[in-house]
């Protein structure tokens, strides 16, 4: 396992979760500029700080993506992506000034337990830096097929399930996305204008944006609870499989496969109990401060660090 792609792809998770922390933050502080009457139709200097840092490190975050696929492969790098959870918990306690409780721990352990088990038993390989031109015509056309039917299935339900269906359809657009950015990186060595006249850049930018809106859908459908874990596994399981048809990457199988469920029953139970944490949904948004009361010294005690007024 390439220590450089580990390190790369934490910190594009990380920087992924500190710019969707500061963003509701900076929603946090326009809310709390309308409540007061301050800066109608501007921005306050702590709003602006806010989304200012946040939308850098979104960038930020794709660069140090694309890095990572460059030099590792994609059934490793996509996986690893979804510490982002982890992260969001622990940058969102320290912005909102809230402490998770036992429970969120223990969906936190049960996250990083499973996907270390996951990773380590299956030990992808690295593969091609590109892909066969020959491939991407059948697999995209696998891909494709396999969106339109997790979209037209959500039409037919409601509710958590449609939630669900759209997360696994975005889940996959997102998969297919890192696949055709890793295979944008592999071509950088040819040159600017090589990559300018190709099609993979262009068909990039389009499956991001298509899978940005049915995560948006998936999200107006339901809550994150029904959403999210069908994101976060459809990604890794998706890019696993892209990784192989593509890049001609594999991983471990056998007797390997009991440690590699285990660690995905783990992911999946941190995943779901993580999108229920206030901290990742949102619910610290817009809560009140956790209530204190005065201890026999005089000092205010309660369940959490006491958020700061704005």
């Amino acid at each position: 396992m390439n220590v450089l792609t580990v390190v790369l792809a934490l910190l594009a998770a990380s920087a992924n979760a500190a710019a969707s922390v500061l963003m509701r933050r900076a929603a946090t502080e326009k809310r709390a500029d309308e409540a007061t009457g301050r800066a109608r139709g501007g921005w306050s200097g702590r709003r602006r700080w806010f989304w200012t840092a946040g939308a850098g490190l979104l960038a930020g975050s794709g660069v140090v993506q694309a890095a990572a696929l460059a030099v590792g492969s994609l059934s490793l790098v996509q996986p690893l992506l979804a510490t982002e959870l982890l992260f969001t918990l622990a940058i969102g306690s320290v912005v909102f000034h809230r402490r998770p409780d036992r429970a969120t721990w223990l969906s936190f352990l049960a996250l990083a337990v499973g996907l270390a088990l996951f990773l380590g038993a299956a030990a992808p390989s690295s593969g091609r830096t590109t892909a066969e031109p020959g491939r991407w015509v059948p697999v995209g056309s696998a891909v494709g097929c396999l969106v339109l039917a997790l979209a037209g299935a959500s039409r037919l339900v409601c509710g958590a399930p449609r939630a669900a269906l759209l997360g696994l359809a975005s889940a996959v657009m997102f998969a297919l996305t890192a696949a055709l950015l890793k295979q944008v990186t592999g071509q950088l060595p040819k040159g600017l204008g090589h990559l300018a006249a190709d099609w993979t850049p262009y068909a990039t930018a389009v499956t991001g944006l298509v899978a940005f809106g049915l995560l948006q859908c998936a999200f107006r459908a339901g809550t994150l609870v029904a959403s999210q874990p069908a994101l976060t596994l459809g990604d890794a399981l998706t890019s696993v499989a892209l990784g192989w048809a593509l890049f001609g990457e594999h991983i471990a199988l056998g007797v390997r496969m009991v440690p590699e469920a285990i660690g995905v029953g783990l992911l999946a139970a941190g995943t779901v109990g993580l999108a229920r944490a206030p901290a990742v949904s949102g619910q610290w948004d817009t809560e009140p401060p956790p209530p204190h009361r005065r201890g026999r010294h005089g000092h205010h005690e309660g369940g959490g660090v006491r958020a700061k007024s704005t």
